[in-house]
């Protein structure tokens, strides 16, 4: 087995193995981690996953990125995190039949109902493990910063777990009721939530801005202690995506739904650009899709730049029904870009510097070609997102949320301006219509809704007869533990005085 190196976006000449890449989360200067090289799936090893469960699938995927980590160690992760204990499927991820040729995939059957569980449940395996190998005495904290799902998923994979401490920022006003509910609720020994005045963009700037901070992370090491991030910026939080849209495919052939080699679209509701990159990635592993089709809500800077090749944040920014893709700054573009301009790192880090200080880059003609080769972007304003939630509940009987909406109507979209023939599509399904249930119930024509959350999903359940999660329900009856407003300024000073590290 050849080993896969981890190179910086900002700076090729950095060079670690995965188990460090993970440890670390980002680059010391700004970067993020990528593959030195991607590793390289054929059709007889796809056929061979046929047969095989969830875990086994992800250990195999695992075993071609993480070189560093032994067989054991990936089965360790892997048995650990993907099981009926944590998932209310055996199958992990659930494949649904939605009108022809289309398929939804379910990433919303884990512990917090949203598609981030995927990731987040492995992750602290991963990262335990990386610290063993690396021999590392720090505690590990882990800086997280979320426009909603990636908060409650990483607190519940990290809760209680030896060695570390969670710190999770959120926009005050970025959020739906029911994902802060989970969110201040935590339960959990070392883990700290809390509020930042602002949009996601402000939050994870804020995060973004600690991990580069030499005051702060001189006070840390002192302090005994080390930063990682459970965001997407992080490698580990990224490779467990790829698993899915490899599974799904092997799924799919293996059910007589599409024959090995034919190619399958996929299209996925984001903000952030990881969901999609992890489609690229297996894309380029020699997994059969083909277009990737990115879904944008109202806040469309990826639609623009697709279409363009021009990104540029300095735009009104709207909260929306989907609030998790309320989003302007796309952190994981950076990686897709580094692979398309041929790894030039002096190049990737200029564009990075113009969007920082200007808020705009431009990646000319060649690498825009690039991307249009691979991606189509469109978004979808909450009007059109509600009038698809009604409509595949009325013709499909299909719940879904607000962001899988998005991604259909979308899907839509690219169906009427494409000129290819038909091609089978799986589309992501993010989250559990539940988790945001006041705006379901507002698509399919509740005349009044209740300013108490537990009250509109009641409703919803008895107007679809279809059980909201327990674990949602639950939520009623736990107490707020984390009340905390600060500016995003004020981030890295609250950060180390929760730690109780003196500044």
């Amino acid at each position: 087995m050849v080993t896969v190196f981890y190179k910086s976006t900002r700076d090729s000449s950095i060079r670690v193995e995965s188990a460090a890449a993970i440890a670390k989360g980002i680059s010391e200067e700004g970067g993020l981690f990528v593959p030195e090289s991607i590793p390289s799936i054929s059709m007889d090893e796809l056929k061979s996953l046929a047969g095989m469960n969830y875990a086994q699938r992800a250990a195999f995927v695992f075993s071609k990125y993480l070189t560093d980590y032994t067989d054991a160690e990936l089965r360790y992760c892997t048995e650990s995190a993907y099981t009926t204990k944590a998932f209310d499927t055996e199958n992990i991820a659930e494949i649904a039949h939605l009108f022809e040729g289309t398929y939804m995939l379910e990433l919303w059957h884990g512990p917090t109902c949203a598609f981030k569980d995927m990731a987040l449940q492995i992750l602290p395996y991963f990262l335990t493990t990386a610290v063993k190998k690396l021999n590392m005495d720090k505690k590990v904290v882990i800086l997280v910063a979320t426009s909603g799902d990636t908060g409650k998923a990483a607190l519940e994979g990290f809760k209680d777990v030896p060695g570390t401490e969670i710190m999770v920022f959120y926009p005050v006003e970025g959020v739906s009721d029911m994902q802060k509910r989970q969110m201040v609720t935590q339960e959990g020994e070392n883990v700290t939530v809390c509020a930042v005045k602002g949009n996601f963009d402000d939050c994870q700037s804020g995060v973004k801005k600690i991990f580069t901070d030499h005051t702060v992370l001189d006070a840390l090491e002192k302090g005994g202690m080390t930063f990682s991030s459970a965001n997407s910026i992080n490698w580990g939080r990224l490779v467990p995506q790829i698993v899915y849209y490899v599974s799904s495919y092997v799924s799919l052939a293996e059910s007589g739904e599409i024959a090995y080699g034919d190619l399958l679209n996929v299209v996925v509701p984001t903000g952030n650009f990881g969901n999609i990159l992890a489609a690229y990635y297996a894309k380029m592993m020699g997994v059969p899709l083909g277009k990737l089709i990115c879904a944008s809500n109202i806040n469309k800077v990826l639609t623009d730049f697709i279409r363009t090749g021009v990104y540029n944040r300095n735009r009104q920014f709207y909260p929306t029904t989907s609030p998790s893709m309320d989003i302007l700054i796309s952190s994981n573009l950076e990686r897709l870009l580094y692979d398309l301009c041929g790894e030039d790192s002096e190049t990737l880090a200029g564009w990075m510097k113009d969007l920082a200080e200007t808020g705009v880059y431009s990646v000319g003609g060649t690498v825009r070609e690039k991307v249009q080769g691979l991606f189509y972007g469109g978004f979808c304003e909450d009007g059109a997102t509600f009038a698809t939630i009604r409509q595949l509940w009325e013709q499909e009987g299909y719940l879904c949320d607000t962001h899988t909406a998005v991604a259909v109507d979308v899907y839509r979209q690219y169906l009427a301006q494409s000129q290819e023939k038909v091609v089978p599509a799986v589309i992501a399904s993010t989250a559990n219509p539940y988790k945001f249930s006041a705006s379901v119930l507002q698509a399919l024509g509740a005349e009044q809704l209740s300013s108490d959350d537990f009250q509109n999903l009641a409703a919803l359940e008895t107007l679809t007869g279809i059980a909201s999660p327990a674990q949602l329900r639950a939520l009623q009856e736990k107490p707020e533990r984390f009340t905390q407003v600060i500016s995003r300024e004020n981030a890295a000073a609250y950060a180390l005085e929760a730690l109780g590290i003196p500044t």
